[in-house]
């Protein structure tokens, strides 16, 4: 199956439009605390249904030099449980991407998705604030694909997001079959929850 990626990018802050009320309370809280076994669980326990399967392989150190990097992660919980998370990564342009995004799969339709995405993008458009050796965010960009969920696309725009590029054909032999889940053996999941487009949920692959 060949795969579309498209690009998307905000160059002002005021680019950013927001959600509306989410149906469940979240609190949006920093990981401040450099945890390779969390990262690794949020990584899995969102990504496991969508192809997220690039790091699976990686060491506790290769994630330890990640979150060593100057990345921020940000976690919605519910009543103390988390329900998604936002992964930030500062580039060396004063750009910051995206690099991972979405819910648990009881977590969706909600209209947490939203929520979750305005909160993260707002917080790449401050993230020198917490940094005092960063420049001020410039650009905030992300990718998302065909292999997403099916209303990502969407959502991103919906949020003020705009497609910069786009990428046809890609091959993705890899990314085929059944999904892993969110632990070896788990097998896929269906959500347990639907909602509007608006409200997706899993949207962003990693490289």
């Amino acid at each position: 199956m060949d795969v579309t990626t498209w690009y998307l990018e905000q160059t002002s802050r005021s680019d950013l439009l927001p959600a509306g009320l989410p149906a469940i309370e979240a609190d949006i809280v920093r990981a401040e605390v450099a945890s390779p076994e969390f990262s690794r669980f949020l990584y899995t326990a969102v990504g496991g249904d969508w192809q997220w399967t690039d790091r699976l392989g990686w060491t506790w150190r290769e994630w330890e030099r990640l979150l060593g990097g100057g990345v921020e992660t940000w976690v919605a919980y519910h009543r103390g449980t988390p329900a998604g998370y936002v992964e930030l990564t500062p580039g060396q342009d004063a750009s910051v991407e995206i690099t991972c995004f979405g819910l648990m799969s009881w977590a969706t339709g909600r209209g947490l998705g939203g929520r979750l995405l305005e909160a993260g993008t707002a917080r790449a458009w401050d993230l020198a604030d917490r940094h005092e050796d960063r420049e001020p965010t410039g650009r905030v960009w992300l990718h998302t694909c065909s292999l997403d969920g099916p209303h990502a696309l969407a959502n991103y725009r919906a949020r003020g997001f705009r497609v910069y590029d786009v990428e046809h054909g890609a091959p993705g032999d890899e990314d085929e079959g059944v999904t892993p889940g969110p632990w070896p053996g788990a097998g896929p999941r269906s959500p347990t929850v639907t909602g509007p487009p608006d409200d997706d949920r899993r949207e962003c692959r990693p490289r």
